[in-house]
């Protein structure tokens, strides 16, 4: 590490005795199979107490930047204590080193997350487990620990440092955002909401029952929470009641009167009959939004299916199959497990339209609520075959107004 890079990162305070000492990656664009157009950070925190402690590291390429900061506020080797609250590698990726550098007194994670590490890296130090519950002592101050088993991996917990009201929340309510702002008071409102909803509908949906769990106990155990820090994005101080308000309305998993038009298409008659099929919903009453894959990621269909209560699906038939994009699509919302969904399929094909019951077998697995055998065309749409499109958009539109809450 050059003492020029040394000079150049500079920790940022976040309370009395806390600093951020994390990284900016400012470039990544694809996180697995989620697009973060807005980069991130791996954050991680210095807490200054007699017994100094890090909270967590970073990705591996970012070692430099994470010793540079924190080189900024002390000399690393004071270090006595390091957590880990989560062992993915975006999160441990340079904690061999780091331990090499620092020779660290105790490393303390999960029990799982002890075994992941050992199993992830091999260490000569020893990893001290913690239970959910148990509590360590930094000389002036302490720091508890909540397991948060699942969310989002087996080995995750939570630190909270009661002197400071601070609690270290891993991948919990944060957000792929690369920023020069810390603190969510600094960040536009619109970018938080849009940044954090994304988060949660590409990495946490599928945990939503262990959330609204989570969510129950903390409010029970009277935590007091004056700054939330997670691994990714922005430092919680202003408007902490916000994003755990929009964590408990995204894990109940309500639907609302939005239809979410999924499509693929090859000669556009697909398309045809998307859009057909929205000026039916759109006639129902019901809000849309229309996707053609061809333009739309992955990423970005679950965000939208996030306060969805439809899901309609359509593919032409290439080989016998859906076309191959629309597959990896479904496969995508499958694993993330969405909850609550009716819906319907639709294509165009030519020798065959295998595709439509590949659709509506996926749909059904998803535990969608078909409200529809489907429509399947050969070739291009006529008038009547248009009609029974917009058809199905109003009988869509009609089920969900009788089931979604009004949003």
């Amino acid at each position: 590490m050059s003492s020029t890079r040394q000079d150049f990162y500079k920790a940022v305070k976040v309370s009395d005795h806390v600093y951020w000492v994390g990284a900016i990656d400012w470039d990544i664009r694809n996180f697995h199979g989620y697009t973060t157009r807005r980069g991130s950070t791996y954050n991680a925190y210095l807490v200054l107490a007699d017994k100094i402690t890090l909270i967590d590291t970073v990705k591996a390429p970012f070692k430099e930047e994470l010793l540079s900061r924190i080189a900024s506020v002390i000399d690393p080797k004071e270090i006595a204590y390091i957590v880990s609250n989560h062992s993915e590698m975006d999160h441990t990726g340079c904690l061999p080193d780091v331990i090499d550098v620092i020779k660290p007194e105790k490393v303390y994670a999960s029990t799982m997350g002890a075994k992941t590490l050992n199993e992830h890296f091999h260490l000569d130090q020893e990893i001290v487990a913690v239970k959910d519950g148990q509590s360590i002592s930094l000389g002036n101050m302490n720091l508890s620990f909540l397991e948060t088993r699942m969310l989002h991996w087996p080995d995750s917990m939570f630190s909270y440092l009661g002197e400071e009201k601070l609690l270290f929340s891993q991948d919990a309510f944060g957000m792929h955002l690369a920023s020069s702002e810390r603190f969510d008071d600094e960040i536009d409102g619109s970018i938080l909401r849009y940044e954090a909803a994304t988060y949660y509908a590409n990495i946490l949906l599928p945990f939503s029952p262990l959330i609204l769990k989570l969510l129950d106990r903390v409010g029970k155990s009277g935590l007091d929470l004056k700054i939330v820090s997670p691994d990714h994005g922005p430092i919680w101080r202003k408007d902490i009641n916000m994003i755990l308000d929009l964590y408990s309305k995204w894990a109940i998993q309500s639907p609302t009167k939005k239809a979410v038009i999924v499509y693929a298409t090859m000669w556009h008659s697909t398309e045809i009959m998307a859009e057909a099929i929205a000026e039916g919903l759109s006639a129902g009453g019901v809000r849309i939004k229309l996707m053609n894959i061809d333009d739309c990621h992955r990423s970005d269909v679950a965000y939208e299916m996030l306060d969805a209560g439809a899901l309609i699906v359509g593919s032409p038939t290439l080989n016998n199959n859906m076309l191959p994009a629309m597959a990896d699509i479904l496969t995508y919302l499958k694993g993330l497990r969405p909850k609550n969904l009716i819906g319907a399929a639709f294509g165009s094909y030519g020798w065959s339209g295998d595709a439509l019951g590949q659709v509506k077998d996926v749909l059904t697995n998803m535990k969608v609520e078909l409200v529809d055998e489907g429509i399947n065309v050969r070739y291009v749409p006529d008038a009547d075959s248009l009609d029974k499109c917009f058809s199905l958009g109003a009988k869509v539109a009609q089920k969900l107004k009788e089931v979604a809450r009004d949003g």
